[in-house]
C-alpha cells in the first residue's frame, strides 16, 4: 500500500527562505503543491525564488520577516494570511551562527545568535500557533505542523561554534515543549536536526583546507546535500505523520552516532 503526499490546497511558510536549506524547503513544498509564503529579511531574494517557483508551476507568495524583532513577526504571519490564506504548515527555518572560542564571543555576537535562532524561532513558533489554536477550535479535525530545524550541534558539542550549539539545543526542548502544550490543538511539532549539509553559503569553506579536514572526520567523508532532507521535510509536514509529535529526527549521515 502507497503513501501520496498530496500538500494541495495547504498553505506553508517558510522562514529564512531567501538561500540556503530554506529557499530548497519552499521549492519542495511549493513543487508538492502547497502555496508557499517565503519570508526573511532579503526582499529581492525573495522575489526571485518566487519567480522560479512559479516558473515550475508552483505557488508563492513574499513576505518580510525579521525574526529579531517582535512587531516584525506579528506583521508578517498577519500578511501571511492575508495574502495566501491560514497557515497550515510552518517551517521555522531561520538561523544564523558565529565562528569563535566561547572566551571570545562578545555581547553582541551571543545577542546575535539568540535572538535569531532561539527567540526569534519560539515567537515566529508562537504567533502561528495563536492562529493555530484559534482555529482549531472551531475546528477540532483540523491538522497542523510546525517543523523547527534545529541541528545536530543542538545534540552535541561542536568546536568554535559553542553559541550555536546552545542555540540549537534550546530549539530542541522548545520542540517537544510545544509539542506538549500544542498536541491537544491538533499541532504537530517536530524538529530536524540536520549535519553538515552543503549549500551556496559555506560550499567555499568545504573546499579550504579547513573544510577538508573536516570533511575527512565526517564518518562517510561527506557533507549532505539540501536535498537529502526532502523526503523527511514533507513526511514531516503531511497529515501521514499524525502520530509523531515532539520528535526530534537526526539527518547527519550517521555523525551523531559516534
Amino acid at each position: 500500500m502507497g503513501i501520496e503526499m498530496n500538500f494541495e490546497g495547504k498553505i506553508a511558510l517558510v522562514t529564512g527562505a531567501s538561500s540556503g536549506l530554506g529557499a530548497r524547503f519552499a521549492k519542495v513544498l511549493a513543487q508538492a503543491g502547497a502555496q508557499v509564503v517565503l519570508a526573511s529579511r532579503r526582499g529581492e531574494r525573495l522575489k526571485e525564488l518566487r519567480a522560479e517557483i512559479e516558473a515550475a508551476g508552483g505557488a508563492a507568495q513574499v513576505v518580510q520577516l525579521d525574526v529579531t524583532d517582535y512587531a516584525s513577526i506579528k506583521s508578517a504571519i498577519a500578511h501571511a494570511e492575508t495574502e495566501a490564506g491560514p497557515i497550515d504548515i510552518l517551517v521555522n527555518n531561520s538561523g544564523v551562527s558565529t565562528t569563535q572560542r566561547l572566551v571570545d564571543v562578545t555581547p553582541d555576537d551571543y545577542a546575535y545568535v539568540m535572538d535569531t535562532n532561539q527567540r526569534g524561532a519560539f515567537f515566529v513558533a508562537q504567533e502561528t500557533a495563536k492562529r493555530m489554536i484559534a482555529r482549531a477550535k472551531g475546528d477540532p479535525r483540523k491538522q497542523h505542523r510546525i517543523i523547527n530545524i534545529a541541528s545536530v550541534a543542538g545534540l552535541r558539542v561542536l568546536p568554535q561554534i559553542g553559541i550555536y550549539c546552545m542555540s540549537k539545543a534550546a530549539v530542541v526542548h522548545m520542540t517537544k515543549s510545544m509539542a506538549v502544550e500544542w498536541g491537544k490543538y491538533g499541532i504537530n511539532v517536530n524538529a530536524i536536526c540536520p549535519g553538515y549539509i552543503g549549500t551556496e553559503i559555506n560550499a567555499e569553506h568545504f573546499q579550504t583546507e579547513q573544510g577538508k579536514a573536516l570533511v575527512s572526520m565526517l564518518p562517510r567523508k561527506r557533507v549532505g546535500k539540501p536535498e537529502d532532507l526532502d523526503g523527511l521535510l514533507l513526511w514531516l509536514a503531511s497529515e501521514e505523520s499524525h502520530f509523531i509529535n515532539g520528535t526530534i529526527v537526526t539527518a547527519d549521515d550517521g555523525m551523531s552516532a559516534y
